[in-house]
């Protein structure tokens, strides 16, 4: 026997609250996951990977289905107001979804990353507590920081590929090394004041030596207005570790 158009409608109602609730769990499960780890992270430069690799997609992907079990949830009681309302609802409800999900992309993509960057740099500069003495650690200068640095790693630096944060327990002698993404975060773009500036390249004009600076060129552009710019940087002379140091640094 064939359903009635009304069947068809309380089938509709059935399953759109099923599948309102998996949404809603689903989006409830990513947000908490999240939460739960960044709280649960007592490390702080385990909690700023975590945060800079993970806040953003989390929050949007908790967002997708959010909104899925909303526009679900409000076709979901249908049986009193026939097919050509629930076609007129259907319609409305997506483009309600489609304006909140560029939306709530925008803030993510756009204005959130300011906020981001304010915690990541509280977190980087917050002062480490040594394992040995229970106390404050110090942060080194980056004149300070090349002993405890090896030749590769003094060379990423030098042509900003990667930025180390070196702590010293200045009691103790024990040291602890953090390494950070050189240009992974946007910058502000000087044209919409967008946190999107990025460095797409980089070019390496003259390689430094023992004697003289080098210089190397960024090639930025803004994936937001599309504005872009190249800026040089001086790269600073190579520094030869000695017998001494190295003795020092182990």
């Amino acid at each position: 026997m064939l359903e009635t158009p009304f069947e068809y409608i309380d089938n509709w109602d059935y399953w759109a609250k099923i599948i309102a609730l998996a949404s809603f769990t689903i989006s409830l499960a990513i947000f908490l996951r999240y939460w739960l780890k960044m709280v649960t992270t007592k490390d702080l430069k385990t909690k700023y990977d975590l945060i800079n690799s993970n806040e953003i997609r989390s929050l949007r992907s908790g967002s997708v289905f959010l909104i899925i079990a909303l526009a679900f949830l409000a076709n979901a009681f249908l049986s009193d107001i026939g097919i050509f309302w629930m076609a007129i609802r259907a319609i409305v409800t997506i483009c309600l979804s489609v304006i909140i999900g560029v939306i709530l992309q925008n803030v993510l993509k756009f204005y959130y990353p300011f906020y981001v960057e304010k915690r990541l740099k509280k977190l980087r500069y917050k002062p480490r507590i040594s394992p040995k003495t229970g106390q404050p650690m110090k942060l080194l200068s980056e004149e300070e920081e090349d002993v405890y640095l090896d030749e590769g790693m003094q060379a990423e630096e030098n042509v900003f590929s990667v930025d180390y944060d070196v702590w010293v327990d200045e009691e103790t002698g024990f040291t602890k090394i953090e390494k950070y993404s050189g240009h992974m975060h946007a910058l502000q773009c000087p044209e919409c004041n967008y946190q999107t500036f990025k460095v797409q390249r980089e070019e390496i004009l003259a390689q430094p030596t023992e004697f003289e600076e080098g210089e190397l060129v960024k090639y930025f552009d803004c994936g937001y207005c599309g504005h872009k710019e190249s800026r040089k940087f001086k790269v600073s002379k190579i520094r030869p570790i000695d017998s001494t140091e190295a003795a020092t640094a182990v």
